[in-house]
């Protein structure tokens, strides 16, 4: 297979079903966003290689579900309306988020103040993620037909990068920086 096909030449890309549609439409943004916030997870989970703490290859296994689910996001806004969606996407993966978040926030100081985004390079990565997936969120809002889970998927997934990030910062020992006001 051909990694270049020469039809987004002129300025348009393929949706799921073929529909041709301007690289600029909100539904590619939407998508592409998912695919920068996959992406940039990516990279935290390679910050990580080198790193060790007792409960990183569970982290790494919950990674790579979200990244799979990530991409089932980005499958469902690249189908056009009124076309079945091929990857479902369920209130059971909302609620996987929920538990993952509470467990980590579990095993984390409490959050007392507002924090700058940062901290180790997988941590700070997260924090990225995060800021990037509220982006997609924002755009599969705009769409205003895409399907209820997706949208929440997005925000649950913004809130578990947030928590991930903090949770990654204290299993390797570095400081979280508050904000001064």
């Amino acid at each position: 297979m051909r990694i270049y096909t020469r039809t987004g030449d002129k300025g348009t890309t393929s949706l799921v079903y073929g529909a041709r549609v301007p690289k600029n439409d909100l539904r590619v943004e939407a998508y592409g966003t998912c695919d920068e916030a996959n992406s940039m997870i990516g990279l935290a989970v390679s910050f990580l290689s080198n790193e060790q703490f007792p409960e990183k290859q569970e982290l790494l296994k919950i990674f790579h579900q979200v990244q799979t689910l990530l991409f089932h996001v980005g499958a469902h806004l690249a189908t056009p309306e009124g076309k079945e969606v091929k990857w479902k996407l369920e209130e059971k993966h909302v609620q996987d988020l929920e538990k993952h978040i509470d467990a980590l926030d579990a095993t984390i100081p409490p959050l007392n103040n507002f924090i700058l985004p940062g901290g180790h390079p997988a941590g700070a990565a997260l924090h990225s993620a995060r800021t990037i997936v509220r982006r997609a969120e924002r755009c599969a809002v705009g769409l205003g037909n895409v399907q209820a889970f997706v949208t929440a998927y997005l925000n649950r997934l913004s809130d578990f990068l947030f928590v991930a990030a903090r949770y990654v910062n204290v299993k390797l020992s570095v400081e979280e920086k508050k904000l001064h006001e």
